[in-house]
């Protein structure tokens, strides 16, 4: 099993190459949970639905098999930079 430290560097990394839409999902899961968060007492603990966990494997399996465009950060930098 991997330990906490290892899970975030590995999220880490994978956020760092993700694309817009991989942005979007972890974006939503963000705003679930602080939203939660912010029902629950402070004994209960948030639960992620499974749906969520789902969408984000299809997408992990389309980034790897090559079927989503993605952009390095300096390519999406320079895309934004030409719209200024």
């Amino acid at each position: 099993m991997e330990s906490t430290l290892e899970i975030r560097k590995r999220i880490h990394e994978y956020i760092d190459d993700a694309d817009e839409r991989i942005l979007r999902i972890f974006n939503a899961i963000i705003d679930a949970e602080e939203e939660e968060d912010s029902e629950l007492e402070a004994t209960d603990y948030p639960v992620v639905p499974d749906y969520v966990y789902d969408r984000i494997e299809e997408e992990r399996k389309k980034y790897l098999n090559g079927e989503l465009k993605t952009s390095s950060w300096e390519e999406a930098k320079e895309r934004l930079m030409k719209k200024l």
